[in-house]
């Protein structure tokens, strides 16, 4: 019997840490007892028994259920039916339990609410921001379809980075991310740049059937709109529903696109098999604020 593409056998260089520290136990339970998700559980991110033995978490807001189906997400897909407003604080006292320097948020897509959801977003910066006024504040954001005032209503708020991510190349958006557009994005990155001085960041997923010179392209777009911080991981499907992966791209090949990225003008790049948009993030806002010699407050001009 042949292995199916998109459950096919990892190479090493895809093995991860496996969860069941006792640091990785004592965070699910911090999770669970706040009654707060986490992308790092939702979208099966293969590296949970790092960080969180670690004591690190992507805290995922605005419930666990998206509107949207995306090709390559495991995160539920419906109609949510519940908007929790207490969940901002919630974020906070976890983030200030761990003790974060930098807490990365980010959410599911809301799209039945009319600001897509980014009033809970700039909630919850402001929350941490007053409880944890030493942590940078990092928000994954949707695409709001569009809804540049919630956008601003975002960076209003003051987060030191604000993420957006491409995931993949034109040229895929119909199977990867079928509601979503890839200028709307860009648009997003550089709207985002003229309304506010957090950097930008954005992220794609490598062997879902793109090419190189596609994979060239879009990392070129990205710098034209002005994108501070880059990530590059390969994309594993999360199950036989989901998009397929096509290759596994070698180490070398990552580190290529890597010395690309730096060379056309990213302050900081992540590229690896197991990177993710918020992969060792603390050291993007570090090398970001050490390349200025200003604190990663300093930089977006945020905080308390």
């Amino acid at each position: 019997m042949t292995e199916s593409r998109s459950r096919r056998r990892l190479p090493a260089w895809l093995k991860a840490k496996a969860p069941g520290s006792p640091g990785y136990l004592r965070l699910k339970r911090l999770i669970k007892g706040l009654d707060l998700n986490t992308v790092c559980e939702s979208a099966h991110c293969p590296n949970i028994g790092e960080c969180w033995s670690a004591g690190t978490a992507t805290f995922m807001i605005l419930g666990d259920v998206c509107t949207r189906s995306c090709g390559f997400c495991a995160i539920r897909t419906g109609r949510p039916t519940h908007l929790d407003h207490e969940e901002p604080e919630r974020v906070a006292e976890a983030i200030a339990r761990l003790h974060l320097r930098h807490a990365v948020i980010t959410s599911v897509n809301r799209d039945e609410l009319s600001d897509g959801g980014a009033s809970i977003f700039a909630r919850t910066i402001r929350a941490v921001h007053q409880r944890c006024p030493e942590t940078s504040v990092e928000v994954l954001i949707p695409d709001f379809q569009g809804n540049w005032e919630a956008l601003a209503e975002v960076l209003d708020a003051g987060p030191e980075i604000l993420n957006h991510n491409l995931e993949t190349v034109p040229r895929l958006y119909r199977r990867m991310r079928p509601q979503a557009r890839y200028e709307r994005s860009l648009e997003l990155l550089d709207r985002a740049r003229s309304l506010g001085p957090a950097p930008t960041k954005s992220g794609m997923m490598l062997g879902a059937g793109e090419t190189r010179a596609e994979v060239d392209r879009s990392i070129r777009d990205l710098a034209a709109v002005g994108c501070s911080i880059l990530t590059l991981g390969q994309y594993l499907s999360p199950s036989e529903q989901h998009v397929p992966v096509d290759r596994f791209v070698r180490p070398e090949e990552f580190d290529e696109l890597g010395v690309f990225a730096r060379a056309i003008g990213f302050g900081h790049v992540e590229s690896g098999p197991l990177v993710r948009s918020s992969y060792h993030a603390e050291r993007q806002v570090g090398d970001l604020a050490a390349a200025g010699g200003r604190s990663p407050v300093e930089i977006a001009g945020g905080g308390t």
